[in-house]
């Protein structure tokens, strides 16, 4: 951590001690503060020239005053005194004419992060506006170099972004963090020799600017994609394996998560209510998170609710062994906290796993999926229909790209025939799924 970024967590952290004090002050019998400050640089280049050059920083903080089971929330940008007794006094009105809640309220001291680790989020180095241009530029000349097919670029961009947030209760906790994340991508249009066109990218982000991969690398990769997907066919119609890649497989994930959360099951919005022992996978797979772990892209060493976050199972040898939940879900289910008031944190899937190569092989004929369209989940009842586009896979080798495919199935059932995981897990952000094999869909094309 460099004095810089304490400098900034102690500034924040003494502002959200500020706010807690006038709450108190204005009679609230609890409050809670979140403040946060960001800043960033966002370079754009298309066609060889610098199309946008972006400058940020935002800053501002919310308060959430309790009167008993009533709560009221009020935010803003401005951090002056008279700004911060106009804002809890407009949340402390908004309170006083709220009904009563008896679930309401902050999690007990003791639960609260009683340390805060440096989980190395924060790596700034210099980095102008000219690092970002010439980073950009050069990944979409090596995407227009690659292949001859690619016609026209969508834009490479290259960022720079740091962060700082800071949460505070009046239970006697006040803590934060600070981290960095950088980014490059490159999206580009492909043209086959029919005149039809394609378009796809890539991206890789990080904490550490030395650890995104090359922007030769990345403009190539946006190149490959691009042209692999021209002379696209229909997939036939049929119930067939489907193998997602790491791109969309982590969309499954995010599904079961949903309905494993609190807010879903308390509203009866689940496919999953009283699924607790419940068998939803093959007994191989778990679904963990690590929030701890150095240096990832969603770690947090506390929860929404100042919470402490741990290490934990939500899914164990493919039973459900908790829901995912926050102070106020957790009391509504009349459940204790797993310290998940702002979500997961490093979600992934455990088991065994095997090479890509060798998940194209075990499917033999069927769809690889690389990119889903529409929003066709139903939470309640875990019906699952959604556009597709990928590839047509037969005898395990790649046969030819689909596009404007329907995949549809059931959730509840999808997560139980997962019949192989990949060990290419993509780690860029906070769900870290692998590609995944679905055994049994109904894939919609065209007759065959």
């Amino acid at each position: 951590m460099t004095e810089h970024g304490n400098e900034k967590r102690q500034e924040l952290e003494a502002l959200v001690g500020r706010i807690l004090e006038v709450s108190a002050r204005h009679g609230a019998s609890d409050a809670e503060v979140a403040a946060s400050e960001h800043t960033g640089l966002s370079v754009t280049a298309r066609a060889g020239d610098v199309e946008t050059v972006e400058f940020n920083q935002d800053r501002g903080f919310g308060v959430t005053v309790y009167f008993g089971g009533r709560k009221g929330s009020a935010s803003t940008s401005d951090a002056s005194d008279a700004a911060i007794e106009d804002t809890v006094r407009a949340a402390c009105n908004i309170a006083r004419y709220t009904e009563e809640d008896t679930y309401a309220g902050l999690e007990a001291a003791e639960r609260m992060a009683s340390t805060v680790p440096d989980l190395e989020l924060y790596h700034p180095q210099p980095f102008t506006a000219d690092d970002a241009i010439a980073r950009a530029l050069a990944c979409e000349q090596a995407a227009m170099d690659a292949d001859p097919r690619v016609k026209r670029s969508d834009g490479a961009t290259s960022s720079a972004h740091t962060s700082t947030r800071a949460y505070g209760n009046s239970r006697g906790f006040i803590g934060s963090q600070h981290g960095t994340r950088w980014g490059l991508s490159c999206m580009v249009i492909s043209q086959g020799e029919t005149g039809g066109m394609q378009r796809d990218y890539w991206y890789t982000t990080a904490r550490r600017l030395d650890n995104l991969e090359q922007p030769q690398a990345v403009g190539r990769r946006a190149a490959e994609r691009a042209v692999a997907r021209l002379n696209p066919r229909k997939a036939p119609t049929g119930t067939y394996p489907v193998l997602f890649t790491p791109d969309v497989s982590g969309g499954l994930l995010s599904s079961l998560i949903g309905a494993l959360s609190g807010g879903a099951l308390y509203r009866k919005a689940s496919f999953l209510l009283d699924s607790l022992g419940r068998e939803v996978m093959p007994s191989r797979y778990s679904v963990t998170e690590s929030p701890l772990e150095a240096g990832a892209m969603g770690s947090s060493a506390f929860d929404g609710d100042g919470v402490a976050t741990r290490a934990q199972a939500f899914v164990a040898d493919g039973v459900v062994a908790s829901y995912v939940l926050g102070t106020y879900s957790a009391r509504r289910l009349g459940l204790t906290t797993t310290g998940n008031g702002s979500g997961v944190h490093n979600l992934d899937i455990a088991g065994p796993t095997v090479s890509a190569a060798d998940l194209r092989r075990d499917m033999g004929t069927g769809f690889l999926v690389t990119e889903m369209m529409g929003q066709g989940v139903n939470m309640v009842t875990g019906d699952y229909s959604r556009g597709a586009a990928g590839f047509w896979v037969e005898n395990g080798e790649i046969a030819y790209p689909v596009e404007e495919a329907t995949i549809a199935s059931n959730l509840a059932d999808m997560l139980m025939h997962v019949a192989a995981i990949g060990d290419d897990r993509d780690r860029r952000g906070n769900v870290r799924a692998p590609s995944m094999l679905v055994e049994g869909m109904t894939v919609a094309g065209v007759q065959a």
